[in-house]
């Protein structure tokens, strides 16, 4: 076999072994217990992303609030995602998770790349997305489950 025909046949190899494999990995990483988080877990859904950090004051009072609002939403298309502020991963992120009290699902990665999220220097800051994923509102300071619900309504009826 001519060399030129084995390169061929090697980067056409190659090449569908990427495809292949980059549409399995189609993620947005793990969560703070290690488990993949699949992208396809949060397709069509709003999104409420919460960034948050164990020395901010206000997040520690936010939590409960988060948590009671994930449990609300929980059937009704939404999914709370939290993000730690200082990149804690493995179980430095687990353990911290576990001391805040946080009962929905916190991304190891920072998805802000993913959701074109600016970057925010105070806490805590929740960004709204919607459905088809785009970033409908950022949010400053300590949120609670009934103001969360009212935005996300007035949202979804197109205010």
């Amino acid at each position: 076999m001519g060399s030129r025909l084995r390169v061929a046949i090697g980067a056409f190899v190659l090449t569908c072994a990427s495809l292949f494999l980059a549409g399995c990995s189609d993620d947005v990483g793990v969560d703070q217990h290690g488990q993949k988080v699949a992208a396809e877990r949060l397709e069509g859904q709003w999104l409420v992303i919460n960034y948050w950090a164990e020395w901010c004051a206000p997040c520690r009072t936010e939590i409960p609030e988060l948590n009671a609002f994930a449990a609300a939403q929980r059937d009704n298309g939404v999914k709370v995602l939290g993000v730690n502020f200082d990149g804690l991963q493995g179980d430095e992120l687990n353990q911290a998770a576990e001391r805040m009290g946080i009962s929905f699902t916190v991304l190891a990665a920072d998805p802000a790349k993913r959701f074109e999220l600016p970057r925010s220097e105070a806490l805590p800051v929740t960004y709204i997305i919607d459905a088809q994923g785009k970033v409908r509102e950022r949010l400053l300071g300590e949120q609670s489950a009934v103001g969360l619900t009212a935005k996300l309504e007035a949202l979804r009826k197109g205010g």
